[in-house]
């Protein structure tokens, strides 16, 4: 058993009725690492997700969460969570960015109890992190999809999690802030020491930050360092995805992203 295992998970399968979708997968997650999550729609990766939340229960095998069997892992704010919420947020709700954020701490507080100064100052830290400080007070809903992107990322980080889970959170970033985006995920997993795991389609991008891709399509096909990743060939890519795999290049900042 590896004590830096932030993730494992033996042998895990999950089926939706009789029709399995993810299988006989294993896989650890170890603490620092940047890990890219990549497959073809209905390849698993969500519901992957869910079975590392406790969202769902496996069919099969074992998750452990921080070395600890996920029956019995109650510790969850270690862990944050940030889903598609910038595609399909209610602009007109009436929250500001600070109370926004604050939310993350109901687990902790209560959800009846009102926050103190020092929860305040903890959004407010959570805030400086992602560079979004000075909308405190403004209304959610008037910023754009990625500013609201960063807003829910401080409010998962506001408990101070170990481990970052992140589902497709470009959808609804305009693709010039994209590179912005990926930086801020940089200094999270660099500087602050958070892990992550990103489930995207843009795999150009990811291979470019992460520092480890999974790809998957109900089983694990690749688990290793982005370098490695990189020589797979276009057929090797076909056969995985079970389509023609096409890149399209997209120049913004100077940088390129390849969506499939």
């Amino acid at each position: 058993m590896n004590s830096n295992n932030i993730v494992t998970l033996n042998h895990v399968s999950f089926k939706y009725e009789k029709e399995w979708v993810v299988k006989d997968v294993d896989l650890a997650i170890t603490s620092g690492q940047f890990l890219g999550l990549v497959g073809p729609n209905g390849s698993g990766k969500s519901t992957l997700i869910k079975l590392m939340l406790g969202l769902l229960k496996p069919d099969q095998g074992e998750i452990k969460l921080f070395n600890q069997r996920m029956k019995t892992f109650n510790d969850w704010k270690e862990i944050g969570f940030v889903s598609q919420k910038a595609n399909s947020f209610n602009s007109g709700f009436p929250a500001s960015v600070l109370e926004v954020v604050q939310s993350g701490l109901v687990s902790r507080v209560g959800a009846f109890r009102f926050f103190n100064h020092q929860h305040k100052q903890k959004a407010q830290d959570a805030l400086r992190l992602v560079e979004m400080e000075e909308y405190a007070h403004a209304t959610i809903g008037e910023l754009s999809g990625g500013q609201q992107q960063r807003i829910f990322i401080a409010r998962a980080l506001v408990s101070d999690p170990k481990l970052l889970i992140l589902d497709e959170p470009t959808v609804g970033v305009d693709e010039k802030h994209v590179s912005d985006f990926y930086e801020l995920l940089r200094k999270l997993n660099k500087e602050q020491g958070i892990s992550l795991l990103m489930v995207t389609h843009d795999i150009g991008t990811i291979t470019e930050h992460a520092t480890h891709v999974v790809c998957m399509n109900k089983t694990i096909h690749f688990h290793g360092e982005s370098k490695d990743y990189k020589e797979f060939s276009e057929e090797d890519l076909n056969h995985l995805y079970g389509h023609s795999v096409q890149a399209l290049t997209h120049n913004h900042h100077h940088d390129e992203v390849n969506h499939l």
